[in-house]
């Protein structure tokens, strides 16, 4: 299989898998809950498409599950603006399975701070842009009090795009890494705060350009109105917008999720 063609080939072999994922009932699943979001607001747009902002609506699917050795995560996000050539009509999404040391030693339970260390394979991908990002690396969850779960995560950011000399959408990239906390907060049983907050590294792209690092933060703020349907808002933090040194995000947008 050529480079390529290989972005491509696994977005298809992930969203079957994702679509499975989400609609099974799987026996072997611990405890499962997936989500479906509608976030509208504002975004800006990096200066290197156009600068600017636009009102834009995304539909995401998001899952998490746990199993016997570990649990998995995955979102896939719809996206639409209005801006004829940036995010007018994409795709994008991201999967992590996580194996638990703790599970796979069998111990009951992890001494101190630290409830578990956990392996991680991950990988992110644009079929529109041609991109796809490898993240293997080691999570740390937390016992933190309050917190449904805290995690801090450290991976290598590993690019196989293609690239615009393979033919693709964007500019390949150096490896680099990353670094996220994530999160859930329940205050009540009506109102929860829950999100991450992601470093990646600076790197250089395939003509020797600079793509600077980034800070991107996304804290949830949901109010349950029932058992499965939850309003509230997003706010998005965004420093370099996709390596953009011209663009820091501020953005809040609306908020609908339903639960099932």
């Amino acid at each position: 299989m050529s480079k390529k063609s290989r972005p491509r080939v696994f977005v298809a072999v992930a969203f079957l898998a994702l679509v499975l994922f989400a609609s099974q009932s799987a026996p072997a699943a611990i405890w499962s809950n997936t989500e479906l979001h509608l976030q509208y607001g504002a975004l800006d747009v990096p200066s290197f498409a156009g600068g600017g902002d636009k009102d834009t609506t995304i539909f995401t699917l998001q899952h998490a599950s746990g199993w016997k050795y570990g649990d998995n995560f995955f979102f896939f996000d719809v996206i639409s603006s209005k801006n004829g050539g940036f995010n007018d009509t994409d795709t994008y999404g991201e999967w992590y399975s996580y194996f638990s040391t703790r599970k796979l030693a069998k111990k009951e339970e992890m001494k101190g701070a630290l409830k578990d260390v956990r392996v991680i394979v991950g990988f992110n991908w644009d079929p529109d842009a041609d991109v796809i990002k490898y993240l293997p690396g080691i999570g740390l969850s937390w016992k933190a009090k309050g917190f449904a779960f805290l995690n801090t995560d450290i991976t290598l950011y590993i690019d196989d795009s293609v690239g615009i000399a393979g033919g693709g959408g964007a500019p390949s990239e150096d490896d680099t890494f990353m670094f996220d906390v994530n999160w859930a907060y329940p205050v009540n049983d009506k109102f929860s705060i829950e999100g991450h907050a992601e470093y990646i590294g600076e790197r250089t792209n395939e003509f020797g350009g600079k793509v600077e690092g980034w800070i991107l933060a996304q804290p949830q703020f949901r109010f349950w109105v029932s058992e499965s349907v939850a309003v509230g808002i997003e706010y998005q933090y965004w420093m370099n917008k996709l390596g953009d040194g011209d663009t820091d995000e501020n953005a809040v947008q609306g908020l609908l999720v339903w639960k099932f």
